[in-house]
């Protein structure tokens, strides 16, 4: 098990914060492939990844990062200074 978390509009989106996925994916980009093929909702979340970064266990990492040993998988918006 997985904990996946959604953080601004990919939360709305999906109508969650987090929830556990079990899961047979080898890297990020399968796990967002299986998530997209639960819903119509997480379709629409999942519709456009360069709108989105992730980070594995709290830290920033990509697509194609692998998940073996992760614990956490977070999806949000790019961040913006200001």
């Amino acid at each position: 098990m997985i904990e996946v978390l959604y953080f601004a509009w990919v939360r709305e989106r999906i109508g969650l914060p987090r929830e556990k996925v079990a899961t047979n994916a080898a890297t990020v980009a399968e796990l967002v492939e299986e998530l997209r093929a639960r819903e119509e909702r997480y379709a629409l979340a999942f519709s456009d990844l360069r709108a989105l970064r992730v980070a594995l266990d709290q830290r920033l990492s990509d697509f194609s990062a692998p998940l073996e040993g992760v614990r956490e998988v977070a999806f949000f918006p790019p961040m913006t200074g200001g």
